[in-house]
């Protein structure tokens, strides 16, 4: 048997992934029909690129259309025998019959005013046996005896064998019953996700001048440490939440993100010493422009990151737009679309600012159709 061809599936980025499952979901839920209408979703992709991330943001991007409350229930099927999806059995009332007591995972609230996600992560690590077990649940939205609600999405995920992860191969009779889309590394939609979810500034700022240091996974090699959208993400709570000093926190991000991304991290933010200060930008002051581009990605990030706790003091990000304006174009660019990027509908406040209007008019060609 072999395993399902990847190679005739989309690739996708996970806000394209968001975007259009979400508004796909969201039609349903306007004309009141039920979810198994939108057939069950398996997403495909290596470690840490971000599979499970996308589901949370689909139950954020749901919840905020439609104001429903949006219950997300994470199955790792591969914890699991195939009679425990089915329920313990037991006597009925009479004790003539065995009955099936349903799982407490699929104990799911039905009301107009709940949308669930039923989430199969890692499915492709769960045996064949298990994975055979999932066929009702993806197609008919059954569980033995147990109907999932009309207001359930399944939503799957796992990695490829071709990963060298935990992974078996897919039944064929199972990937037919599934939608498959394979989630595609890409920057941009990742740096969106980091400005908006406080990612830190130096994380931020490092893989904005080196992108390829977003995910480095080789299946061939046997490094337990390297650099995915997960492991960053861990490394930037080490600096927001325990100690922002890269220095003194460098063994850590080795264990992260290994040594060699470590090392070229941590000697990389030394060029945040020489920055100007932030604060006084968006105070109106103009100190001395850096010239040097790793310093000036730094600097960029920095800016992001003080706009994004200063977002609703609009003359101060009108001060850092008019400090912009001596940047090269293209970092300058690189700004202004991070600055799109603070919150859903960020733009339109920018649009209201004449610096910016005057930005977009002399440099705004550089945005290659980006507004």
């Amino acid at each position: 048997m072999k395993e399902a061809n990847l190679t005739n599936v989309p690739e996708m980025s996970v806000n394209e992934i968001v975007s259009l499952l979400s508004d796909s979901y969201n039609r349903l839920i306007y004309r009141d029909m039920p979810m198994n209408m939108m057939p069950s979703v398996m997403l495909w992709g290596p470690p840490g690129i971000g599979k499970s991330q996308a589901v949370r943001q689909i139950a954020a991007a749901i919840e905020d259309a439609t104001a429903k409350d949006v219950h997300v229930t994470d199955v790792r099927l591969l914890l699991y025998n195939p009679i425990d999806l089915r329920g313990i059995p037991t006597a009925n009332a009479d004790k003539t019959l065995a009955i099936w007591l349903k799982p407490q995972i699929f104990q799911m609230n039905p009301s107009e005013d709940v949308v669930n996600i039923l989430f199969l992560d890692e499915i492709s690590a769960a045996p064949q046996s298990v994975q055979a077990a999932a066929y009702q649940i993806t197609l008919d939205r059954v569980v033995g005896e147990h109907k999932l609600p009309d207001n359930c999405i399944v939503i799957a995920a796992g990695n490829r064998t071709t990963d060298k992860s935990v992974a078996y191969k897919m039944p064929k009779a199972l990937a037919n019953r599934l939608m498959h889309i394979e989630v595609s590394e890409s920057f941009e939609s990742w740096k969106e996700w980091a400005i908006q979810n406080g990612i830190n500034s130096k994380v931020i700022g490092f893989l904005s001048f080196r992108q390829d240091m977003l995910i480095s996974f080789d299946a061939t090699h046997n490094d337990l440490a390297f650099p995915t959208p997960r492991s960053w993400e861990m490394v930037s709570r080490l600096l927001n939440d325990i100690n922002g000093d890269t220095e003194e926190m460098y063994p850590l991000i080795c264990g992260l993100v290994g040594t060699g991304t470590a090392i070229e991290f941590r000697s990389w933010t030394n060029v945040y010493k020489s920055l100007p200060s932030i604060s006084d930008i968006f105070d109106g002051k103009l100190p001395s422009l850096p010239k040097e581009p790793d310093a000036l990605y730094a600097l960029v990030s920095s800016m992001v990151a003080y706009a994004g706790e200063h977002k609703t003091e609009m003359s101060r990000i009108a001060n850092s737009i008019r400090y912009a304006m001596q940047m090269p174009p293209d970092y300058s660019a690189v700004l202004m679309r991070d600055y799109m990027y603070i919150e859903p509908g960020y733009r339109d406040k920018l649009v209201m600012i004449p610096e910016f209007m005057k930005w977009l008019q002399t440099k705004g060609s550089v945005m290659n159709g980006a507004f």
